[in-house]
């Protein structure tokens, strides 16, 4: 029970905590610049990649073997990509031009961060399950990378005209689904290391899928010039330092 209670907080605490604060920090910026917003993504997308390749899947694969952990990998793509489907075929409200494609690339997003973010609970919860110290640091690492995660859904909500109050508390509510997959990888992930294994595929799997198919793609589409790429590869360099520590 005390893990259960541990992986629970943690989980919730470093989600809400760090979209949050991505929130407060996006809107501390008066006149944020697309370069921004670019380097926020590309950042954050190189810093996840590296820790999926370094440190999520290969633990995935050390667990139960490679084809368990590839399965997880295959469930994850495939279920993170019919919702971004459905997310996307939503209707969306004609407005003002400019202002409303900002409004609409936020809220989206933020949908898709809040989607992701429970199998980045699962890998939490089932990080606990397995060693407490692993769970520890994977938290620290998901942690930061939601707080870029935060700034990048932020931006775009409050250069859409959105209200500040309403752009916070979207960003923390996007944070919410990593403490509920926390409580479920740890309590799934007990019972079999093959749940583990998939868990901790799932959620590489889901990440990979966003990072390569949503933050990279939206980088290069906010600004074109070369920060996107350093930017990224800084992230990666972080992401696999981080992997190191833990």
């Amino acid at each position: 029970m005390d893990g259960l209670l541990m992986s629970s907080l943690v989980g919730a605490t470093v989600a809400i905590a760090g979209t949050g604060l991505g929130g407060m920090i996006a809107l501390s910026v008066a006149r944020p610049s697309r370069r921004f917003l670019s380097g926020s993504l590309s950042f954050s997308a190189g810093l996840m990649i590296a820790v999926v390749c370094f440190d999520i899947l290969p633990e995935a694969f050390l667990i139960a073997g490679m084809g368990i952990g590839l399965l997880g990998v295959v469930a994850g793509v495939f279920l993170v990509a019919v919702c971004d489907e459905l997310i996307q075929s939503y209707p969306a409200k004609n407005g003002g031009k400019i202002s409303q494609e900002y409004k609409r690339a936020g809220i989206f997003m933020g949908m898709v961060i809040a989607l992701h973010n429970f199998p980045e609970g699962l890998a939490i919860g089932s990080g606990f399950s397995a060693f407490e110290s692993y769970g520890l640091g994977l938290s620290l690492v998901i942690g930061i990378h939601d707080i870029s995660e935060g700034v990048a859904m932020a931006i775009p909500m409050s250069l859409g005209g959105m209200g500040r109050l309403k752009v916070l508390i979207i960003a923390f509510f996007a944070g919410i689904p990593t403490g509920v997959g926390a409580i479920s990888g740890y309590l799934l992930g007990d019972i079999s290391h093959l749940f583990v294994s998939v868990s901790l595929g799932f959620a590489g799997g889901a990440m990979l899928y966003l990072i390569l198919g949503e933050l990279m793609p939206k980088s290069r589409d906010v600004y074109k010039g070369r920060i996107s790429g350093f930017l990224a590869v800084l992230g990666a360099i972080a992401g696999i330092v981080m992997s190191g520590l833990i």
